[in-house]
Protein backbone atom coordinates (compact mmCIF):
# COMPACT_ATOMS: atom_id res chain seq x y z
CA UNK A 1 0.00 0.00 0.00
CA UNK A 2 2.21 2.03 0.85
CA UNK A 3 4.47 1.39 -2.19
CA UNK A 4 1.87 2.72 -4.51
CA UNK A 5 1.29 5.59 -2.66
CA UNK A 6 4.99 6.50 -2.84
CA UNK A 7 4.71 5.52 -6.81
CA UNK A 8 2.00 7.80 -7.43
CA UNK A 9 3.28 10.54 -5.64
CA UNK A 10 6.24 10.46 -8.54
CA UNK A 11 3.65 10.89 -11.39
CA UNK A 12 2.73 14.53 -11.61
CA UNK A 13 -0.88 14.35 -12.46
CA UNK A 14 -1.99 11.58 -9.84
CA UNK A 15 0.21 13.94 -7.32
CA UNK A 16 -2.10 16.62 -8.26
CA UNK A 17 -4.78 14.96 -8.17
CA UNK A 18 -3.79 13.72 -4.23
CA UNK A 19 -3.18 16.71 -3.21
CA UNK A 20 -6.83 18.26 -4.69
CA UNK A 21 -8.21 15.50 -2.48
CA UNK A 22 -6.32 16.52 0.42
CA UNK A 23 -6.97 20.41 0.30
CA UNK A 24 -10.92 19.13 0.46
CA UNK A 25 -10.74 17.20 3.09
CA UNK A 26 -8.96 20.26 5.13
CA UNK A 27 -12.15 22.07 3.95
CA UNK A 28 -14.47 19.42 5.14
CA UNK A 29 -12.56 19.46 8.67
CA UNK A 30 -12.58 23.27 8.94
CA UNK A 31 -16.23 23.31 8.32
CA UNK A 32 -16.58 20.55 10.89
CA UNK A 33 -15.30 23.22 13.41
CA UNK A 34 -17.37 26.39 12.14
CA UNK A 35 -20.87 26.73 15.30
CA UNK A 36 -24.37 27.13 13.61
CA UNK A 37 -25.28 30.16 15.34
CA UNK A 38 -27.90 30.90 17.67
CA UNK A 39 -27.31 27.45 19.39
CA UNK A 40 -25.90 26.74 22.89
CA UNK A 41 -23.18 24.19 21.93
CA UNK A 42 -22.62 23.38 25.84
CA UNK A 43 -25.84 22.21 26.48
CA UNK A 44 -25.78 19.94 22.87
CA UNK A 45 -22.43 18.37 23.86
CA UNK A 46 -22.98 17.53 27.49
CA UNK A 47 -26.83 15.89 26.05
CA UNK A 48 -25.28 14.00 22.70
CA UNK A 49 -22.74 12.55 25.38
CA UNK A 50 -25.34 11.42 28.10
CA UNK A 51 -27.84 10.46 25.57
CA UNK A 52 -25.57 9.27 22.40
CA UNK A 53 -24.59 5.86 23.82
CA UNK A 54 -27.74 4.68 24.61
CA UNK A 55 -29.58 6.14 21.89
CA UNK A 56 -28.03 4.39 18.77
CA UNK A 57 -29.44 6.88 16.28
CA UNK A 58 -27.12 9.53 17.99
CA UNK A 59 -24.18 7.90 17.50
CA UNK A 60 -24.80 6.53 14.76
CA UNK A 61 -25.24 9.80 13.31
CA UNK A 62 -22.10 11.31 15.19
CA UNK A 63 -20.01 8.88 12.99
CA UNK A 64 -21.27 10.05 10.01
CA UNK A 65 -20.21 13.21 10.55
CA UNK A 66 -17.37 13.06 12.09
CA UNK A 67 -18.27 14.52 15.93
CA UNK A 68 -19.50 17.77 14.10
CA UNK A 69 -23.43 16.68 15.31
CA UNK A 70 -22.31 16.65 18.78
CA UNK A 71 -20.62 20.39 18.37
CA UNK A 72 -23.84 21.40 16.23
CA UNK A 73 -21.48 22.75 13.21
CA UNK A 74 -22.77 23.40 10.11
CA UNK A 75 -21.73 19.89 8.62
CA UNK A 76 -23.84 18.34 11.50
CA UNK A 77 -25.75 16.18 8.97
CA UNK A 78 -22.93 15.13 6.91
CA UNK A 79 -23.20 12.93 4.33
CA UNK A 80 -26.60 11.08 5.69
CA UNK A 81 -29.25 12.84 3.23
CA UNK A 82 -27.11 12.00 0.48
CA UNK A 83 -26.57 8.15 1.64
CA UNK A 84 -30.34 7.90 2.49
CA UNK A 85 -30.96 9.31 -0.85
CA UNK A 86 -28.78 6.80 -2.65
CA UNK A 87 -30.82 3.78 -0.85
CA UNK A 88 -34.10 5.04 -1.52
CA UNK A 89 -32.85 5.82 -5.52
CA UNK A 90 -31.59 2.18 -5.44
CA UNK A 91 -34.42 0.57 -3.78
CA UNK A 92 -36.88 2.73 -6.29
CA UNK A 93 -34.47 1.58 -9.55
CA UNK A 94 -34.98 -2.18 -8.36
CA UNK A 95 -39.20 -2.08 -8.18
CA UNK A 96 -39.90 0.71 -11.00
CA UNK A 97 -39.44 -0.33 -14.74
CA UNK A 98 -38.85 3.85 -16.02
CA UNK A 99 -35.70 3.84 -12.99
CA UNK A 100 -34.43 0.85 -14.42
CA UNK A 101 -34.44 1.70 -17.82
CA UNK A 102 -32.21 4.83 -17.00
CA UNK A 103 -29.67 2.85 -15.38
CA UNK A 104 -29.32 0.96 -18.38
CA UNK A 105 -28.84 3.63 -20.66
CA UNK A 106 -25.05 4.02 -19.90
CA UNK A 107 -23.83 7.34 -18.83
CA UNK A 108 -26.36 9.35 -19.79
CA UNK A 109 -28.83 7.25 -17.64
CA UNK A 110 -26.21 7.41 -14.53
CA UNK A 111 -25.91 11.15 -15.23
CA UNK A 112 -30.12 11.48 -14.88
CA UNK A 113 -30.22 9.15 -11.83
CA UNK A 114 -27.25 10.98 -10.18
CA UNK A 115 -29.56 14.23 -10.62
CA UNK A 116 -32.82 12.71 -9.10
CA UNK A 117 -30.27 11.43 -6.26
CA UNK A 118 -29.05 15.14 -5.66
CA UNK A 119 -32.53 16.71 -5.83
CA UNK A 120 -33.64 14.18 -3.12
CA UNK A 121 -30.49 14.39 -0.67
CA UNK A 122 -31.45 18.22 -0.87
CA UNK A 123 -35.27 17.39 -0.03
CA UNK A 124 -34.59 14.61 2.68
CA UNK A 125 -31.33 17.28 3.72
CA UNK A 126 -34.55 20.08 4.80
CA UNK A 127 -36.54 17.08 6.26
CA UNK A 128 -34.04 16.25 8.57
CA UNK A 129 -32.92 19.51 9.78
CA UNK A 130 -36.13 20.46 10.12
CA UNK A 131 -36.50 17.52 12.43
CA UNK A 132 -33.05 18.17 14.34
CA UNK A 133 -33.82 21.76 14.57
CA UNK A 134 -37.18 21.04 16.85
CA UNK A 135 -35.45 18.51 18.46
CA UNK A 136 -32.69 20.76 19.56
CA UNK A 137 -35.61 23.24 20.60
CA UNK A 138 -37.97 20.71 22.64
CA UNK A 139 -35.56 18.07 23.48
CA UNK A 140 -32.33 19.35 24.24
CA UNK A 141 -33.72 22.86 24.82
CA UNK A 142 -30.27 24.30 23.31
CA UNK A 143 -31.62 26.91 20.86
CA UNK A 144 -31.66 30.10 22.12
CA UNK A 145 -34.58 32.59 20.65
CA UNK A 146 -38.01 30.47 20.47
CA UNK A 147 -40.53 32.74 20.59
CA UNK A 148 -41.49 35.97 18.25
CA UNK A 149 -39.62 37.04 15.29
CA UNK A 150 -36.12 36.30 16.91
CA UNK A 151 -37.57 32.60 17.10
CA UNK A 152 -38.93 32.43 13.58
CA UNK A 153 -35.08 34.00 12.93
CA UNK A 154 -33.36 31.88 14.81
CA UNK A 155 -35.06 28.71 13.26
CA UNK A 156 -35.00 29.65 9.52
CA UNK A 157 -30.87 30.60 9.81
CA UNK A 158 -30.16 27.11 11.69
CA UNK A 159 -32.45 25.08 9.55
CA UNK A 160 -30.66 27.07 6.48
CA UNK A 161 -27.05 26.33 7.81
CA UNK A 162 -27.81 22.57 8.16
CA UNK A 163 -29.28 22.09 4.48
CA UNK A 164 -26.69 24.11 3.28
CA UNK A 165 -23.49 22.35 5.15
CA UNK A 166 -25.45 18.62 3.67
CA UNK A 167 -25.50 20.75 0.50
CA UNK A 168 -21.48 21.75 0.26
CA UNK A 169 -20.54 18.19 1.57
CA UNK A 170 -22.01 16.44 -1.36
CA UNK A 171 -20.35 19.33 -3.68
CA UNK A 172 -17.03 18.80 -2.07
CA UNK A 173 -17.48 15.00 -2.44
CA UNK A 174 -18.42 15.59 -6.28
CA UNK A 175 -15.21 17.69 -6.59
CA UNK A 176 -12.98 14.96 -5.30
CA UNK A 177 -15.09 12.57 -8.00
CA UNK A 178 -14.08 14.88 -10.72
CA UNK A 179 -10.59 16.17 -10.47
CA UNK A 180 -9.69 13.95 -6.89
CA UNK A 181 -8.39 10.78 -6.49
CA UNK A 182 -11.40 8.33 -5.25
CA UNK A 183 -15.15 8.19 -4.25
CA UNK A 184 -15.66 11.51 -3.25
CA UNK A 185 -18.24 10.46 -0.56
CA UNK A 186 -16.32 7.64 0.81
CA UNK A 187 -13.06 10.38 1.37
CA UNK A 188 -15.46 12.67 3.24
CA UNK A 189 -16.60 9.93 5.16
CA UNK A 190 -13.30 8.44 6.08
CA UNK A 191 -11.87 11.78 7.26
CA UNK A 192 -14.82 11.96 9.48
CA UNK A 193 -14.31 8.57 11.33
CA UNK A 194 -10.58 9.27 11.07
CA UNK A 195 -11.20 12.02 13.05
CA UNK A 196 -12.49 10.39 15.81
CA UNK A 197 -10.07 8.15 16.31
CA UNK A 198 -8.12 10.28 19.16
CA UNK A 199 -11.57 10.56 20.89
CA UNK A 200 -11.58 6.99 21.34
CA UNK A 201 -8.04 6.35 22.00
CA UNK A 202 -8.79 9.13 25.03
CA UNK A 203 -11.38 7.48 26.10
CA UNK A 204 -9.42 4.31 26.41
CA UNK A 205 -6.58 6.05 28.35
CA UNK A 206 -8.15 8.20 30.84
CA UNK A 207 -10.13 4.98 32.14
CA UNK A 208 -6.76 3.16 32.08
CA UNK A 209 -5.21 6.08 34.23
CA UNK A 210 -7.74 5.98 37.01
CA UNK A 211 -7.97 2.42 36.94
CA UNK A 212 -4.93 0.61 35.71
CA UNK A 213 -5.89 -2.47 37.48
CA UNK A 214 -9.16 -2.74 35.96
CA UNK A 215 -8.49 -1.73 32.28
CA UNK A 216 -4.91 -2.49 31.67
CA UNK A 217 -6.15 -5.73 30.07
CA UNK A 218 -9.42 -4.68 28.98
CA UNK A 219 -7.38 -1.92 26.85
CA UNK A 220 -5.19 -4.39 25.25
CA UNK A 221 -7.98 -6.51 24.27
CA UNK A 222 -9.56 -4.18 22.33
CA UNK A 223 -6.13 -3.25 20.69
CA UNK A 224 -5.75 -7.04 19.53
CA UNK A 225 -9.58 -7.05 18.63
CA UNK A 226 -9.26 -3.86 16.06
CA UNK A 227 -6.00 -5.37 14.58
CA UNK A 228 -7.63 -8.46 14.60
CA UNK A 229 -10.98 -6.94 12.81
CA UNK A 230 -8.82 -4.79 10.47
CA UNK A 231 -6.97 -8.27 9.44
CA UNK A 232 -9.87 -9.97 8.61
CA UNK A 233 -11.70 -7.42 7.16
CA UNK A 234 -8.77 -7.22 4.39
CA UNK A 235 -8.78 -10.43 3.80
CA UNK A 236 -12.54 -10.80 3.33
CA UNK A 237 -12.43 -7.46 0.71
CA UNK A 238 -9.89 -9.41 -0.88
CA UNK A 239 -11.72 -12.88 -1.07
CA UNK A 240 -13.35 -14.27 -4.11
CA UNK A 241 -14.60 -17.24 -5.53
CA UNK A 242 -13.69 -17.68 -9.44
CA UNK A 243 -15.88 -19.97 -11.44
CA UNK A 244 -13.89 -21.01 -14.09
CA UNK A 245 -15.07 -20.06 -18.01
CA UNK A 246 -14.14 -22.00 -21.22
CA UNK A 247 -14.39 -20.36 -24.86
CA UNK A 248 -14.89 -22.76 -27.64
CA UNK A 249 -12.25 -22.10 -30.56
CA UNK A 250 -13.67 -20.92 -33.64
CA UNK A 251 -11.74 -21.07 -37.13
CA UNK A 252 -12.51 -18.30 -39.56
CA UNK A 253 -10.24 -19.07 -42.50
CA UNK A 254 -6.67 -19.74 -41.96
CA UNK A 255 -6.87 -18.30 -38.26
CA UNK A 256 -8.20 -19.38 -34.94
CA UNK A 257 -10.33 -17.27 -32.45
CA UNK A 258 -11.09 -18.31 -28.91
CA UNK A 259 -10.27 -21.26 -27.25
CA UNK A 260 -9.19 -19.14 -24.14
CA UNK A 261 -9.76 -20.00 -20.45
CA UNK A 262 -10.90 -17.50 -17.90
CA UNK A 263 -13.33 -16.74 -14.82
CA UNK A 264 -15.78 -14.84 -13.54
CA UNK A 265 -14.47 -13.15 -9.85
CA UNK A 266 -17.06 -13.30 -7.62
CA UNK A 267 -16.03 -11.15 -4.58
CA UNK A 268 -17.18 -12.83 -0.71
CA UNK A 269 -17.78 -8.99 0.15
CA UNK A 270 -19.31 -7.48 -2.70
CA UNK A 271 -21.60 -5.70 -1.12
CA UNK A 272 -19.33 -3.87 0.75
CA UNK A 273 -20.43 -1.49 4.01
CA UNK A 274 -24.25 -1.14 2.49
CA UNK A 275 -26.23 -3.71 3.88
CA UNK A 276 -24.98 -2.28 7.34
CA UNK A 277 -26.22 0.78 6.68
CA UNK A 278 -29.21 -0.60 5.35
CA UNK A 279 -29.89 -2.19 8.40
CA UNK A 280 -28.94 0.43 10.89
CA UNK A 281 -31.48 2.76 9.18
CA UNK A 282 -34.46 0.65 9.95
CA UNK A 283 -32.93 -0.17 13.35
CA UNK A 284 -32.73 2.63 13.97
CA UNK A 285 -36.69 4.21 13.56
CA UNK A 286 -37.89 3.76 17.00
CA UNK A 287 -34.62 5.79 18.30
CA UNK A 288 -35.77 8.21 15.95
CA UNK A 289 -39.33 8.13 16.95
CA UNK A 290 -38.01 7.99 20.83
CA UNK A 291 -35.94 11.73 19.98
CA UNK A 292 -39.75 13.57 18.83
CA UNK A 293 -42.01 11.24 20.85
CA UNK A 294 -41.46 10.62 24.76
CA UNK A 295 -43.04 8.12 26.78
CA UNK A 296 -44.76 10.14 29.82
CA UNK A 297 -43.38 9.15 32.96
CA UNK A 298 -45.44 9.90 36.65
CA UNK A 299 -44.05 11.86 39.26
CA UNK A 300 -41.87 8.38 40.45
CA UNK A 301 -40.73 8.14 37.24
CA UNK A 302 -42.84 5.46 36.07
CA UNK A 303 -44.82 5.13 32.68
CA UNK A 304 -48.03 7.17 33.10
CA UNK A 305 -50.33 4.53 31.63
CA UNK A 306 -50.58 1.70 30.02
CA UNK A 307 -49.86 2.60 26.64
CA UNK A 308 -46.53 4.55 27.83
CA UNK A 309 -45.38 1.32 29.82
CA UNK A 310 -45.66 -0.56 26.40
CA UNK A 311 -44.17 2.36 24.14
CA UNK A 312 -41.25 2.24 27.18
CA UNK A 313 -40.60 -1.28 26.99
CA UNK A 314 -40.79 -0.90 23.02
CA UNK A 315 -38.28 1.40 22.71
CA UNK A 316 -35.57 -0.77 25.28
CA UNK A 317 -36.20 -3.52 23.28
CA UNK A 318 -34.72 -1.85 20.39
CA UNK A 319 -31.51 -0.34 22.58
CA UNK A 320 -28.58 -1.00 21.29
CA UNK A 321 -27.64 -2.49 24.69
CA UNK A 322 -30.76 -5.31 24.26
CA UNK A 323 -30.07 -8.85 22.74
CA UNK A 324 -32.98 -8.36 20.89
CA UNK A 325 -31.52 -5.74 19.19
CA UNK A 326 -28.31 -7.10 18.36
CA UNK A 327 -30.47 -10.55 17.14
CA UNK A 328 -32.50 -8.58 14.62
CA UNK A 329 -29.28 -6.37 13.64
CA UNK A 330 -27.56 -9.37 12.45
CA UNK A 331 -31.18 -10.78 10.94
CA UNK A 332 -31.57 -7.50 8.88
CA UNK A 333 -27.40 -6.87 8.19
CA UNK A 334 -27.95 -11.22 6.29
CA UNK A 335 -31.29 -10.50 4.44
CA UNK A 336 -30.20 -7.09 3.27
CA UNK A 337 -27.10 -8.58 1.72
CA UNK A 338 -28.76 -11.09 -0.33
CA UNK A 339 -31.23 -8.26 -1.35
CA UNK A 340 -28.31 -6.32 -2.25
CA UNK A 341 -26.28 -9.17 -3.85
CA UNK A 342 -29.54 -9.74 -5.83
CA UNK A 343 -29.56 -6.11 -7.21
CA UNK A 344 -26.23 -6.60 -8.57
CA UNK A 345 -25.62 -10.22 -9.86
CA UNK A 346 -28.26 -11.82 -12.52
CA UNK A 347 -27.44 -15.38 -13.04
CA UNK A 348 -29.51 -15.58 -15.84
CA UNK A 349 -28.23 -13.15 -17.93
CA UNK A 350 -24.43 -14.02 -16.69
CA UNK A 351 -25.41 -17.57 -18.37
CA UNK A 352 -27.13 -16.13 -21.79
CA UNK A 353 -23.90 -13.81 -22.51
CA UNK A 354 -21.96 -16.91 -21.83
CA UNK A 355 -23.86 -18.97 -24.36
CA UNK A 356 -23.90 -15.89 -27.13
CA UNK A 357 -20.20 -15.79 -26.80
CA UNK A 358 -19.77 -19.56 -26.80
CA UNK A 359 -18.50 -19.75 -23.43
CA UNK A 360 -19.43 -22.01 -20.51
CA UNK A 361 -18.68 -23.65 -17.11
CA UNK A 362 -16.53 -26.74 -17.46
CA UNK A 363 -19.09 -30.05 -16.51
CA UNK A 364 -22.09 -27.61 -16.42
CA UNK A 365 -24.28 -27.36 -19.68
CA UNK A 366 -25.42 -24.33 -20.98
CA UNK A 367 -28.29 -22.43 -20.36
CA UNK A 368 -30.94 -23.21 -17.26
CA UNK A 369 -28.13 -25.23 -15.56
CA UNK A 370 -25.74 -22.88 -15.88
CA UNK A 371 -27.68 -20.29 -14.04
CA UNK A 372 -29.18 -22.70 -11.31
CA UNK A 373 -25.02 -23.40 -10.74
CA UNK A 374 -24.29 -19.55 -10.71
CA UNK A 375 -27.21 -18.98 -8.67
CA UNK A 376 -25.77 -21.42 -6.23
CA UNK A 377 -22.35 -20.47 -6.04
CA UNK A 378 -24.07 -17.06 -5.64
CA UNK A 379 -25.73 -18.35 -2.30
CA UNK A 380 -23.36 -19.60 -0.97
CA UNK A 381 -20.40 -17.00 -0.97
CA UNK A 382 -23.38 -14.38 0.06
CA UNK A 383 -24.02 -16.12 3.07
CA UNK A 384 -20.48 -16.47 4.32
CA UNK A 385 -20.25 -12.10 3.09
CA UNK A 386 -23.37 -11.67 5.21
CA UNK A 387 -22.00 -13.45 7.99
CA UNK A 388 -18.29 -11.75 7.80
CA UNK A 389 -20.77 -8.42 8.15
CA UNK A 390 -22.58 -9.33 10.78
CA UNK A 391 -19.41 -10.71 12.75
CA UNK A 392 -18.00 -6.90 12.03
CA UNK A 393 -21.15 -4.79 13.36
CA UNK A 394 -22.16 -6.65 16.41
CA UNK A 395 -18.71 -7.90 17.80
CA UNK A 396 -18.30 -4.24 19.36
CA UNK A 397 -22.41 -3.65 19.97
CA UNK A 398 -21.46 -7.11 22.25
CA UNK A 399 -18.31 -5.37 23.73
CA UNK A 400 -19.80 -2.37 24.58
CA UNK A 401 -22.44 -4.12 26.22
CA UNK A 402 -20.19 -6.50 28.65
CA UNK A 403 -18.08 -3.27 29.07
CA UNK A 404 -21.01 -0.45 29.23
CA UNK A 405 -18.26 2.59 29.93
CA UNK A 406 -16.41 1.68 27.11
CA UNK A 407 -20.16 2.15 24.84
CA UNK A 408 -18.44 4.90 22.41
CA UNK A 409 -16.99 2.18 20.45
CA UNK A 410 -20.54 0.80 19.59
CA UNK A 411 -19.91 1.70 16.23
CA UNK A 412 -15.85 0.64 16.09
CA UNK A 413 -16.84 -2.60 13.62
CA UNK A 414 -18.96 -0.09 11.21
CA UNK A 415 -16.48 2.62 11.32
CA UNK A 416 -13.92 0.00 10.38
CA UNK A 417 -15.33 -1.48 7.92
CA UNK A 418 -15.53 1.70 6.21
CA UNK A 419 -12.14 2.68 6.10
CA UNK A 420 -10.85 -0.18 5.35
CA UNK A 421 -13.23 -0.44 2.17
CA UNK A 422 -12.23 2.91 1.75
CA UNK A 423 -8.58 2.88 1.51
CA UNK A 424 -8.45 -0.03 -0.11
CA UNK A 425 -10.68 1.10 -2.86
CA UNK A 426 -8.41 3.69 -3.35
CA UNK A 427 -5.32 1.87 -3.38
CA UNK A 428 -6.85 0.11 -5.84
CA UNK A 429 -7.68 3.76 -8.02
CA UNK A 430 -4.10 4.77 -7.89
CA UNK A 431 -2.88 1.16 -9.31
CA UNK A 432 -4.82 1.60 -11.94
CA UNK A 433 -4.11 4.84 -12.80
CA UNK A 434 -0.48 3.71 -12.40
CA UNK A 435 -1.09 0.66 -14.70
CA UNK A 436 -2.22 3.40 -17.65
CA UNK A 437 0.80 5.51 -17.28
CA UNK A 438 3.00 2.34 -17.30
CA UNK A 439 4.95 3.37 -14.18
CA UNK A 440 8.39 2.06 -13.94
CA UNK A 441 8.73 -0.29 -11.14
CA UNK A 442 5.29 -0.10 -10.27
CA UNK A 443 5.21 -4.68 -10.68
CA UNK A 444 8.52 -4.63 -8.57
Amino acid sequence: MFRTVKNAWRVADIRKKMLYTLFIIIVFRIGSAITVPFLDIGVIGSWMQDTAGSTGILEYLNLLSGGALSKATIFSLSVQPFINASIIIQLLTFALPPLERLSNEGEEGRKTLNKITAVLSVALGILMSVGYYFMLRNTVHAVKYTSGWQGWFAAVVIVVCFVAGSSLIIWLGNRINEKGVGNGVSMILLAGIISRGPETIGILWTNLWNEPAKYFYIVIGVAVLFVAMIAFIVLMNEAERRIPIQYAARVVGRKQYGGQSTHIPIKIAMSGVMPIIFAMSFMQLPATLELFVQPKLNAEGLPASGWDSFYAGFLRVFSPQHWVYVVLYMILIVAFNFFYVSMQYNPVEIANNLRQNNGGIPGIRPGKPTSDFIQRVISKITLVGAVFLGIIAVLPIVFSIVFPELGSISMGGTSILIVVSVVLETIRTLNSQLMMRHHKGFLG
